[in-house]
């Protein structure tokens, strides 16, 4: 007599191998997503930098303030209904597309993750506010080593981002052309 179909132990073979490739590709899948996140940080922090430098290179809209960079005021918030953006990010960085000021891991109604630095130790360790997977932070820097803020008189003469990796929850730094 031929039996027909598989036995228990069979199909709990089957299920345990299908139970593993679809862990695997799950952990595989998360992996990607996480390492996508984090290049995507890196760009923004790049783009930035980069449109902070052109601001240093030929100032804004509103003055010809060349050789400095901005002060905290870039991170002003304006309040637009519910939401917060940055009163100055248009005419001070003019060509910043503003999805590159929100980190990937950021609520959704958030429209600038950039926040401005209290202290001015230049280390990733020691800014402070620390930055998260959803906030990167911006240090203006004076030549004397202080902290420019919006109500200083001082020239800023050099920057730092600061930003965190999803991967390995690592600060990273970002630093000025001109130092």
């Amino acid at each position: 007599m031929k039996r027909r179909g598989f036995t228990i132990l069979e199909i709990i073979i089957t299920i345990t191998i299908m139970s593993v490739l679809m862990l695997l590709s799950t952990v595989a899948f998360n992996s990607t997503m996480v390492s996508s996140r984090d290049s995507k940080r890196k760009e923004d922090v790049t783009t930035l930098a980069l449109q902070i430098e052109s601001y240093y290179n030929s100032g804004n809209d509103n003055d010809s303030t060349i050789g400095q960079y901005p002060s905290v005021d870039p991170t002003s918030p304006l309040t637009d209904g519910d939401k917060t953006t940055n009163s100055n990010e248009i005419s001070m960085l003019r060509n910043l597309d503003v999805v590159n000021l929100v980190a990937p891991s950021s609520a959704a109604n958030v429209l600038s993750s950039l926040i401005p630095a209290t202290n001015a130790v230049q280390t990733v360790a020691g800014v402070l506010p620390q930055p998260t997977i959803s906030e990167y932070v911006y240090q203006p820097i004076a030549s004397d080593g202080t902290l420019c803020d919006d109500i200083s008189t001082k020239n800023c003469t050099k920057f730092n981002i600061y930003y965190t990796t999803e991967s390995d929850n690592t600060v990273r730094m970002v630093t000025s052309r001109h130092q």
